[in-house]
């Protein structure tokens, strides 16, 4: 009972680390734009690198990336170091997806969950990781859409885990759960990408959307443009 009680307490942890939104903590803190505000109001790394700000948009994928890999990282210590059951990881890295996905500091208006999902990858093995990302780029750079590249990374990282896994209960068997939930979420989260994909309309990496930049810059632009 104690354990299960320290269980739950540690995944509700993990979840409240996920909400912490990085890409609208990021913005304020270099004076630009609230993402939400802008492009696909997406919370996310991707639509902060709309605003032209490389800088911003790194800090924001780093962030992203930390907590998901530490949310799994701490779960693994502490399976380990308090004799938990060896699923914590698992569900300490969905809860983190899920914190940033529904974060209760945004009014549960999150981000699609990408970089988050990396940085849990990251926490279950580096390979399965590598493997993901590399995907992620191939696509990428053949496309030059994030959400196409995000949308095949999504479907072949449960692939990947389960193809080089002996897929056991708990541990492993949990982490493949985890995972195929996180890769319907993310398909679910980028339907109206598909959407647009389908019919030629969505932003290219690195595309600015109009009515971004920092206060201040955004006149020169339009300046610039006319």
């Amino acid at each position: 009972m104690i354990d299960s009680l320290l269980m739950a307490a540690i995944v509700v942890a993990a979840y409240f680390l996920g909400s912490l939104p990085f890409a609208v903590i990021v913005s304020r803190l270099m004076g630009l734009r609230d993402p939400r505000q802008h492009g696909s109001g997406n919370p996310g790394a991707t639509n902060v690198l709309r605003t032209g700000n490389r800088k911003a948009a790194a800090l924001t994928l780093l962030g992203d990336i930390g907590k998901g890999w530490l949310a799994v990282a701490a779960g693994q210590w502490l399976a380990t170091s308090l004799t938990l059951s060896s699923a914590l990881p698992a569900w300490c890295g969905l809860a983190v997806f899920a914190g940033h996905v529904w974060p209760i500091f945004l009014r549960f208006r999150g981000g699609k969950g990408v970089a988050t999902a990396l940085g849990v990858l990251l926490g279950i093995n580096i390979w399965l990781a590598v493997a993901t990302a590399a995907t992620w780029l191939i696509v990428a750079r053949a496309g030059g859409y994030s959400s196409l590249a995000a949308i095949l990374a999504a479907i072949f990282a449960p692939l990947y885990f389960i193809l080089g896994s002996n897929v056991a209960w708990p541990a492993n068997g949990a982490t493949a759960v985890m995972l195929v939930i996180m890769s319907v979420t993310l398909l679910f989260r980028h339907r109206d990408n598909i959407s647009r994909l389908m019919r030629g309309k969505e932003t290219r990496i690195g595309q600015t959307s109009p009515g971004t930049g920092a206060p201040g810059q955004r006149g020169r632009v339009s300046s610039r443009k006319r």
